[in-house]
């Protein structure tokens, strides 16, 4: 129980790497609201998980948006321990003069725009508590970028950067802030990445992996328990790469 009676954001909460996280900060204790943009989705995982999680509807890339979840999480639990960015998406692997605008802003909003709003929304609340912690999922795409996907790699390198710059700047306010990076999960994200989903593109994948698997999501979960415990309390500005060794 390393997060008993803590409370917990997790955005893009209904599916993948987010699932995972929110499953294991449950099974830890904490009380947990899974926010997605996929709000049937997000509502059937906090049934499934049981008492200490709830759902809840949100676009990351609009400021309303963000702003009505931030409030409803502060109803719900009265205060916000833990907020985890892990929301994103990518654009299908393409020349970068290639990828549409309307999928490059796309990228930006979700992957970069959101952090930024989701900071406006709760480092008041967490700064008057003079505590709280911020994990980001990242990306191997951060440190080590793949080619035909260089808008969704400058996004997560992005993430990484603003990790540390968040991190330095909130800690002597009492705030730890830290990011993951993991390499690809058999997540719905994995066909994006790969561009075809099939024996052939997965073997080449995998290739690239030391370790010879996927992450799951029960692996990013238990990272992200750890950063988000009081056993990390003297960590901050880190990104984990939780990736099987691939950007040795």
């Amino acid at each position: 129980m390393r997060l008993e009676n803590k409370t917990a954001i997790v955005t893009g909460g209904a599916s993948g790497f987010g699932a995972g996280i929110a499953a294991k900060f449950v099974s830890e204790g904490a009380q947990v609201l899974i926010a997605d943009i996929n709000a049937e989705a997000a509502a059937s995982l906090a049934e499934e998980l049981g008492d200490r999680a709830t759902a809840a509807a949100v676009d990351v890339s609009q400021r309303d948006s963000v702003e009505a979840l931030a409030r409803t999480a502060l109803d719900r639990f009265g205060h916000v321990d833990i907020l985890v960015n892990n929301a994103g998406v990518t654009h299908l692997p393409s020349a970068m003069e290639g990828v549409a605008e309307a999928d490059f802003d796309r990228v930006l909003g979700v992957n970069v725009k959101s952090v930024y709003l989701f900071a406006r929304a709760l480092l008041p609340h967490m700064k008057a508590r003079k505590g709280g912690v911020i994990l980001n999922i990242a990306s191997t795409g951060a440190v080590s970028p793949r080619p035909r996907l260089v808008w969704y790699n400058a996004s997560k390198g992005w993430l990484v950067t603003a990790t540390k710059a968040m991190a330095i700047e909130l800690a002597p306010l009492g705030i730890r802030v830290n990011a993951i990076n993991p390499v690809a999960g058999d997540t719905p994200l994995l066909k994006s990445f790969m561009g075809e989903d099939t024996p052939e593109m997965r073997a080449k994948f995998l290739s690239t992996i030391p370790i010879g698997r996927f992450s799951t999501p029960a692996d990013i979960g238990n990272a992200a328990c750890y950063l988000c415990s009081d056993e990390a309390s003297m960590v901050t500005g880190v990104a984990l790469e939780v990736d099987g060794g691939r950007v040795i």
